[in-house]
């Protein structure tokens, strides 16, 4: 019983570190994430029925680890037929090569900019 206490206390300390770890913006000796692995989204199809294209700018995190922390959308292109919800989806699934600041692995904002075209 102790024991499972004992672990359930650190990955809880775990996660909360992991929540508030400090978030720089690019430059000033901070470097850029670089993508490792990209997901592109997914057309719905109502928007597509409906002829929808243009972009979602997304505003997210790079987490010192390379994955994607907190998502938010920036400039909505379609609240209705779910390509928002989409795009925020598929950045969750991006992987990155993380930010550096003075040789250590750092939390980076970034802005992505998904597009939704017909051909």
């Amino acid at each position: 019983m102790k024991l499972v206490l004992a672990v359930a206390l650190v990955l809880a300390a775990t996660v909360a570190h992991a929540q508030d770890e400090v978030v720089y913006e690019q430059g000033n000796g901070v470097s850029t994430p670089k993508v490792v692995r990209d997901v592109k989204p997914q057309y719905t199809s109502a928007a597509m029925h409906e002829k929808i294209k243009g972009a979602v700018l997304l505003d997210a995190v790079v987490r010192s680890d390379g994955t994607v922390g907190k998502v938010t959308v920036r400039q909505s292109l379609d609240r209705f037929y779910g390509l928002d919800d989409n795009c925020v989806r598929a950045l969750k699934q991006w992987k990155f090569e993380p930010g550096m600041k003075e040789g250590k692995a750092v939390a980076v904002h970034i802005t992505v900019t998904m597009t939704f075209a017909m051909d």
